[in-house]
C-alpha cells in the first residue's frame, strides 16, 4: 500500500459508500473549483480534540472514517495553505457527509 509523502495516511481515496446497519460512517468529498482534490488529508478528532486518524484524498476527492457514535471533528488540510474544521456527529447506521470546497 502506498503512502502519503510525510506521513503514513493510505493514498488513494475511498468510494463513497451506503450505511451498513452496524456502523457509523463520516465520509466526504474535498473539491477545489468544482473539481475532485486529490492529496489533501483528512484528520479525525476526537471530541477532546485528539487525533484519531488520517486518510489521504485519491482521485476522485474522497475521504471516509468509520466511528463510534458520538461527536466529532474532520480537519481537512490541502495545498495552497487551505485547512478547514467540520463537526459532526456519527450515528450507528447513519452517514456524516461532508462536503469541503478547499
Amino acid at each position: 500500500m502506498s503512502t502519503g509523502a510525510g506521513c503514513g495516511a493510505p493514498v488513494g481515496g475511498v468510494a463513497l459508500a451506503d450505511a451498513d446497519g452496524d456502523q457509523a460512517v463520516i465520509q466526504g468529498v474535498v473539491t477545489r473549483d468544482g473539481e475532485p482534490l486529490s492529496g489533501a488529508y483528512a484528520r479525525l478528532l476526537n471530541d477532546s480534540g485528539d487525533f484519531v486518524g488520517e486518510v489521504a484524498t485519491g482521485a476522485e476527492g474522497t475521504f471516509r472514517f468509520f466511528a463510534a457514535d458520538g461527536d466529532w471533528t474532520v480537519r481537512v488540510l490541502a495545498s495552497k495553505g487551505f485547512t478547514g474544521e467540520y463537526a459532526v456527529r456519527a450515528q450507528t447506521g447513519a452517514i456524516a457527509e461532508l462536503a469541503v470546497l478547499a
